[in-house]
């Protein structure tokens, strides 16, 4: 008994600091990932052209869009096309100008392939960036804190076990400090499975790409350059015309039989080795982690999640449940109502933990001075 009362008061402290430590930035990261779930939304909401746009059923195809923004854009390099869908009704182009290093997001109609324009705004682009990579750091920092977030949760759990007996009351008329302590375990109890899988989808995001590529450094695999690299010489700078991307899209979707791109990212267009990569979902799946991946215009890799087995429909199904992606406007409103408890508990842990400091110092206080009377 003695050894496992000693446990808690361990766990309890370590419980304590890690909060202390991490609960600004765990506020941080879950109440904007609450809002980034309506990113989509934000972004067309803040966008007033984009809102007057038609939906269409069949939208122009990537050459036409491509080929009006070479028009409108002259010298300038599209790097990635994103397709119409059921919020957004317009292609969107992420292109930089020969006169402007940074990046432009450009709307393109999508039942005539006319360029729009700038996006006005992109509120839902800095939720996400606050979200995913805290606006400056790269995303292991948020991996780490969906570590730190998952430890809390289960060391909050063992240390008030008898929570689930008192799952229903909340002594109101105790002091702030009890009844704040009341409600902040039972929110954490409320929404327990959801804030286990929000940790663990978040720290597998943000830590899973640091361990592959350590993994393959380790293995030998980080020594040796790409193929690509070592190919380049004088010849692979001259200027050459592209293949049609939509040629290739056809192609892709023979390669990768049910492929529904939703995304084209270009590389070193006009030139020999101009890369294009169409990512999207497949039939049969409903997470959209597939890809495939053509340069010089021959195949040159894809990842089909039907055919690589468990891993890769594991680490498909990641994105979709930590972002709600995958349903409807319910489940989005769900993500967003549950996903901002795990932000109001890492509010209200640190201010239980300043209230407990404060009584700790006055009882402290009180007892000094009782030895002085």
């Amino acid at each position: 008994m003695a050894a496992s009362r000693r446990t808690l008061v361990i766990l309890y402290a370590l419980h304590s600091w890690a909060g202390i430590v991490t609960g600004l930035l765990l506020f941080i990261v879950c109440f904007s990932g609450s809002v980034v779930v309506f990113k989509n939304e934000i972004d067309l909401w803040a966008n007033p052209s984009l809102r007057a746009l038609p939906h269409v059923a069949q939208p122009v195809g990537p050459d036409l869009v491509l080929n009006n923004l070479a028009e409108y854009y002259p010298g300038s390099k599209v790097e990635s096309l994103w397709y119409p869908d059921g919020i957004n009704p317009a292609w969107t182009a992420f292109i930089k100008r020969a006169d402007n290093p940074e990046r432009m997001k450009i709307a393109v109609r999508a039942d005539t392939g006319e360029v729009v324009g700038p996006v006005d705004s992109e509120l839902g682009q800095f939720f996400r960036m606050i979200h995913v990579f805290l606006f400056f750091g790269p995303r292991w920092i948020v991996g780490f804190l969906g570590v730190a977030m998952f430890f809390l949760i289960v060391s909050g759990f063992v240390i008030h076990r008898k929570i689930l007996k008192e799952l229903f009351t909340a002594r109101w008329r105790k002091s702030l400090r009890v009844t704040g302590s009341d409600l902040h375990k039972s929110l954490g109890v409320w929404g327990l499975v959801f804030h286990l899988m929000i940790a663990f989808t978040g720290a597998w995001l943000g830590l899973a790409p640091v361990f592959e590529r350590s993994y393959s450094y380790v293995s030998g695999g980080g020594g040796a350059r790409p193929a690509a690299m070592m190919m380049r010489n004088n010849a692979l700078d001259r200027p050459m015309q592209m293949a049609s991307v939509g040629a290739l899209l056809k192609q892709a979707q023979h390669d990768m039989p049910g492929l529904q791109p939703n995304r084209i990212a270009l590389r070193d267009v006009g030139k020999p080795n101009a890369s294009v990569t169409f990512f999207g979902q497949v039939d049969d799946l409903w997470f959209s982690n597939a890809r495939i991946t053509y340069q010089g215009g021959r195949f040159k890799e894809k990842n089909d999640p039907r055919q690589n087995g468990f891993w890769s429909q594991f680490n498909g199904l990641m994105e979709p449940l930590h972002f709600g992606d995958y349903g409807g406007i319910v489940l989005k409103w769900l993500y967003f109502l549950i996903g901002l408890s795990p932000a109001l508990l890492s509010l209200s842990g640190t201010l239980l933990w300043i209230e407990r400091r404060k009584l700790r110092q006055r009882n402290r206080a009180g007892v000094v001075g009782a030895q002085h009377v």
